[in-house]
């Protein structure tokens, strides 16, 4: 059977960095059907809205999603609703994807680019499982209002409910199964109720169904102290989706950069998954040809292995990353001078 992987390149450097994933894919898969859609500011420029319903439907009839990135300066004008970044939430609303799997691993090679030092990010292997369609960033009501007295308030209404909690856990435990059996639940349940049901409900999952798993709750803000202290300390993380955003960005700098980190966005089995690269547009860059595209290139990686079912391909693929790092491939946000074409070559060149 045809398998589709729809690219949604985006702004600013997005659609530099998705333009290696097509050359990778045209070599390793060349069976794979790519498709492609405007997103984010570029939609906006062309057809008034951040992703037409044309682009949600043909996300929503492929195997997988994969974007590049999406927003800048630009579109800072932008009433709210029609912003790039309302149109990334859409989509992860649309599509349900529903558990962000946010991968922090340190390449050997790159240990000595990390903002820590050595010795305490060599072997790092740790997991970000976020929930992704709920909480603070979708909760209501929302908005900014003027008060009796002249003044403006801004409020955002951050909720979950026992099944978001749950059907999200799950995620967390199966994956921790998996790979070192522990997961840390982390969370602010000492001053927020939402953070309380987070932590009851976990805490009943567990008991019912993944006693075997090793669970431990933490406060979020310790988690982000533990993380540049001890980050080895820890295996599979959940969160929610505030926490989660703000967390995993600080991991990715363990790593060496931010153009380091890939993720995926699953939802329930038999859906497409949605797969980015978790840097920005990065405008300051864009159009320089010296982004960084392995994090894309690692995004694909993860939809090989997640939605499309080809693991034997994901291996190849992950192998070739870490063999071109080894010989000295660099962008220069990881200390090179290859641009982003030379490390797709790298890349290329190393899958043989």
């Amino acid at each position: 059977m045809t398998q589709t992987l729809l690219l949604l390149p985006g702004d600013g450097i997005g659609p530099e960095v998705t333009a290696q994933v097509r050359r990778v894919a045209a070599a390793l898969t060349p069976d794979l059907t790519l498709d492609e859609r405007d997103f984010g500011g570029v939609s906006y420029d062309r057809h008034g809205v951040p992703i037409t319903d044309e682009a949600v439907t043909t996300a929503l009839a492929s195997d997988a999603v994969l974007m590049g990135a999406v927003g800048g300066p630009k579109w800072a004008g932008v009433e709210r609703g029609k912003r790039p970044e309302m149109g990334l939430l859409g989509l992860r609303k649309a599509m349900d994807v529903y558990a962000n799997l946010r991968p922090a691993l340190c390449f050997d090679a790159l240990a000595d680019a990390s903002s820590l030092k050595r010795e305490l990010v060599a072997g790092l292997d740790i997991m970000f499982v976020r929930e992704l369609t709920g909480g603070v960033y979708f909760g209501q009501p929302r908005g900014i209002e003027t008060l009796p007295d002249g003044q403006r308030r801004g409020f955002d209404t951050q909720v979950y409910t026992t099944s978001e909690i749950e059907r999200v856990s799950r995620v967390a435990f199966e994956l921790a199964r998996g790979r070192r059996n522990k997961v840390h639940s982390l969370e602010k349940s000492n001053v927020m109720e939402s953070g309380l049901l987070w932590r009851e409900v976990v805490t009943d999952l567990h008991r019912r169904e993944y006693a075997d798993v090793q669970l431990e709750h933490m406060l979020a803000d310790n988690a982000a102290m533990q993380l540049v202290r001890q980050p080895t300390q820890f295996d599979v993380l959940l969160t929610d989706n505030l926490f989660g955003d703000v967390l995993s960005d600080a991991a990715a700098q363990l790593t060496g950069s931010l153009g380091m980190l890939p993720s995926a966005a699953l939802g329930e089995a038999g859906r497409p998954g949605l797969y980015e690269p978790i840097h920005g547009s990065a405008p300051d860059i864009a159009g320089q040809g010296v982004a960084n595209p392995l994090a894309a290139i690692l995004s694909f990686e993860m939809a090989l292995r997640w939605s499309l079912d080809r693991p034997a391909e994901a291996d190849r693929l992950f192998a070739a990353v870490e063999a071109a790092l080894a010989v000295g491939a660099r962008t220069r946000d990881i200390g090179g001078t290859l641009s982003t074409v030379e490390m797709g070559d790298a890349v290329l060149s190393a899958l043989g």
